[in-house]
């Protein structure tokens, strides 16, 4: 935009001019003609108007001085990750539901402001409370300025606190009812209305471990999925509903197996959310012959991945009579398209299975089988018979004559599984569907993943049950706003990754200057992916250049 003489009748006009970019072409529109120049000069309302402007000029002004050096630093604090994430925290319930149920509490400290500033920690710098302490003085986060470790502390044993027996109604014996249970039903609560459906729910576990005593009940040793069985560890679990939005999560005693966990959790699940019907999906490790006949004895619905290597009935039968594939994705041409899946029914002696197959893992399972082929052959040229300890190898191997051999048979029989899985169900799905909705329990597996990397529940120092129980829980809120965020990308049709989105969130900072007497606030740029996640999240970027008001 810029000022311009407009030559006219032989007087000349001032004009406000603005370039457009239009039809692949730069045009001019006059914004504003105001009135002949020398009438405007001799009237000084040309300098008038300059002194008017100068005031938004302002801006450029601080911000030169601050590149020169001439404007000093008072302070710089990064603004992205609370600007954000505290739009979905109030947006989603949770500074209401915190608030409500701590409202007849006595504490000298805001309650609600320290469970928002340990998940906003979870999801930006993953840690322990501790490190949460220390995080928080380089952002500006409305609130958290004094708070202190013991008062984080306090926050998350009262999220773990048990309720009162008379609420105790959907506890099981390895899960009393404790205050973060309330806030899970008020939140799901919020969002129900007569279209709102738990018909399907996803559920998976995994297992965490503690580096100190892992406190009064919840610690105990058990088959580690980490690899850790030195350490005492806790089993958490988590119900997705069928749109993917986490639900709740449950804790237990780290050595309770999750076969024996699933009929209690549903059990619980449906008497606190008052679900009706349900359809219970899970993967193979979470069932047993005891758990389904439990379940049909409830006349519960389920998807159950199959164990295809160790079922007799599934191995020997269900595979071998598998034939006449349906194409439910055919082979892609493009990255972006679907996994290539044919499915196909077997019912046996009443029982039905739904066989899937991916031909592109397929050929993928045939490779790395000769692989490992390959490379065994060279071990055992070694005669290093140390190889047996390895999984990939061990499959292979047996014993000969003069030691370990390649069991061709062994090799030869495990074609049969490849790209292959298998489904057992007591649904009437079509079998495609049947499919369908077990790959969708991949997105639970894809949380824990996320549960146990980008919000790093690790490490856990607490000692007593209730502040374990709120330490996790906080991961789980952060695993709502996640959820939050990037189905809200999604509608606008970015498509970001979550890497990116943190990264250059927390490169937003606001940095205060002193100029001529004054207080500025600048902005840094939105760079990268920030400014289209601001948009998804629905909140305005503050100005560039600010001035604070003077201090009395």
């Amino acid at each position: 935009m810029f000022f311009r003489e407009k030559p006219s009748g032989g007087r000349k006009y001032l004009q406000i001019v603005e370039n457009r970019w239009e039809g692949g072409a730069s045009r001019q529109r006059v914004i504003a003609t105001l009135g002949r120049l020398d009438q405007l000069s001799e009237s000084g309302a040309i300098d008038s108007l300059l002194r008017s402007g100068s005031r938004f000029a302002q801006a450029l002004m601080v911000i030169s001085d601050h590149k020169k050096g001439k404007a000093p630093v008072i302070s710089t604090l990064r603004i992205g990750p609370a600007l954000v994430f505290e739009r979905l925290w109030q947006q989603l319930g949770l500074k209401e539901v915190i608030e409500s149920l701590v409202r007849d509490r006595k504490f000298e400290f805001n309650v609600e402001r320290a469970i928002f500033l340990t998940v906003l920690h979870r999801l930006f710098d993953p840690g322990s409370d501790r490190q949460a302490e220390r995080w928080k003085d380089d952002y500006r986060i409305e609130g958290v300025e004094g708070l202190r470790l013991h008062q984080l502390y306090r926050a998350m044993a009262w999220l773990g606190e048990e309720l009162a027996m008379a609420e105790q109604c959907a506890m099981t014996r390895f899960a009393p009812r404790t205050t973060k249970d309330l806030i899970e039903e008020a939140l799901f609560a919020r969002r129900r209305n007569l279209f709102t459906s738990l018909d399907l729910v996803f559920f998976d576990t995994t297992s965490i471990y503690f580096e100190g005593e892992g406190g009064d009940t919840v610690g105990a040793y058990g088959k580690s999925k980490d690899h850790r069985g030195d350490l005492k560890q806790v089993v958490v679990g988590a119900v997705l509903d069928h749109e993917g939005r986490p639900l709740c999560c449950e804790l237990w005693p780290g050595n309770a197996s999750d076969v024996k966990s699933l009929v209690p959790v549903v059990d619980r699940l449906r008497k606190r959310f008052r679900i009706g019907r349900v359809c219970i999906v899970c993967d193979r490790g979470m069932i047993s012959a005891e758990t389904i006949r439990e379940l049909e004895a409830r006349g519960w619905g389920y998807i159950l991945g199959a164990r295809m290597r160790r079922q007799k009935e599934v191995r020997d039968e269900v595979l071998a009579r598998a034939d006449r594939w349906k194409v439910v994705h055919p082979k892609g041409l493009r990255s972006k398209d679907p996994s290539p899946l044919s499915v196909t029914e077997v019912v046996v002696k009443g029982r039905r299975y739904v066989v899937c197959f991916n031909e592109d893992q397929a050929k993928k399972d045939a490779a790395d089988r000769e692989a490992i082929l390959s490379a065994l052959i060279d071990k055992l040229k070694q005669g290093d018979k140390s190889l047996v300890s390895n999984k990939g190898f061990r499959r292979y191997l047996k014993t000969g004559s003069d030691g370990f051999e390649i069991d061709a048979a062994k090799a030869e029989s495990e074609s049969c599984f490849d790209g292959k899985w298998v489904l057992r169900t007591n649904q009437d799905f079509e079998t495609a569907e049947v499919a369908l909705k077990y790959k969708e329990l991949w997105m639970v597996e894809s949380v824990f993943r996320k549960v146990k990397s980008v919000l790093g529940t690790r490490p856990i120092f607490h000692k007593c049950d209730e502040t374990i129980i709120g330490h996790v829980f906080c991961s789980f809120l952060a695993l709502v706003l996640m959820k939050e965020l990037t189905d809200r990308i999604e509608r606008r049709g970015f498509r970001l990754e979550w890497a990116d989105m943190i990264h250059d969130l927390d490169r937003l900072e606001e940095i205060e200057v002193a100029t001529e007497g004054k207080r500025f606030l600048l902005r840094s740029e939105a760079a990268g992916v920030c400014g289209k996640v601001f948009q998804a999240a629905g909140v305005a970027l503050p100005p560039t250049v600010r001035q604070l008001e003077s201090e009395a």
